[in-house]
């Protein structure tokens, strides 16, 4: 390992033997815990930056629950050591803000693919290159939530860019992109996914990710009903349940 602090991957700060070869990647440190009392036997393994790490089991193997902070930068990072560890497969736990109408406040979404609006995979790949989940992970997760909205996402690096493009010098760019978005029927606004899914694809690994919407702008400038949800258990449930699928199904391959 080129880049270690005291034999550690620089970052994250844990050894191979503190982590499953399974991941749940939340971004909010706060949100670990939570994710890990879902595990066997969950024990608290590092937490150096923004990477908290806990790591307990499901179907007698290991898995590991670590966060990413906010962000393509600090989610690539972290993905590149896990990986350097020897994990293979991950699922990001995360939020979003619906851009159709018809995602409320509360749905889940499964990531199919995320637009790459930012600037952490322009590091790995040509922009010609689809940052796409993987269809085994993706697979799981639907039919771990059949109910969830499956499809393209958004992807950016600056969320008052989107909450408030009026103040960017930028806004002709940033307003005709989201247009776009929305013809193109893309589901979701998020910060994560093209990075993560850009660098599983170069380290040959699985990614996949479902997300809590909180809320839609959209709706909300049309008069439509839009609350903020904040509770993320259903879509921490369903992770954890296709974790279940994905190593009952390596098991049988065994």
């Amino acid at each position: 390992m080129k880049y270690s602090q005291n034999g550690l991957p620089y970052h994250i700060g844990v050894s191979a033997d503190q982590i499953g070869r399974y991941v749940l990647l939340p971004g909010d440190p706060k949100r670990v815990k939570k994710i890990a009392a879902h595990l066997d036997d969950p024990v608290k393994q590092g937490d150096s930056r923004e990477y908290e790490t806990w790591t307990g089991s499901l179907e007698g193997v290991p898995v590991t629950v670590m966060s990413t902070g906010i962000g393509g930068p600090s989610a690539a990072i972290g993905l590149e050591e896990l990986c350097d560890l020897g994990a293979h497969t991950f699922i990001r736990i995360g939020t979003c803000g619906g851009i159709q109408p018809e995602i409320r406040s509360g749905d889940l979404v499964i990531a199919q693919a995320a637009c790459r609006q930012e600037g952490t995979s322009r590091e790995y790949a040509p922009l010609s290159w689809p940052a796409v989940a993987d269809f085994a992970v993706t697979d799981a997760l639907h039919e771990a939530a059949p109910a969830a909205h499956i499809g393209v996402v958004q992807s950016k690096d600056s969320f008052y860019g989107q909450h408030d493009p009026d103040r960017m010098p930028v806004v002709d760019r940033l307003q005709g992109d989201w247009k776009a978005w929305k013809r193109l029927g893309v589901l979701a606004s998020e910060m994560e996914c093209a990075a993560l899914f850009t660098v599983a694809a170069y380290r040959h690994v699985r990614c996949g990710a479902i997300l809590l919407v909180m809320a839609n702008q959209e709706r909300e400038k049309a008069g439509l009903e839009n609350p903020v949800v904040r509770d993320t258990e259903a879509a921490i449930t369903a992770a954890v349940d296709a974790l279940r699928l994905l190593i009952r199904q390596e098991k049988q391959h065994d």
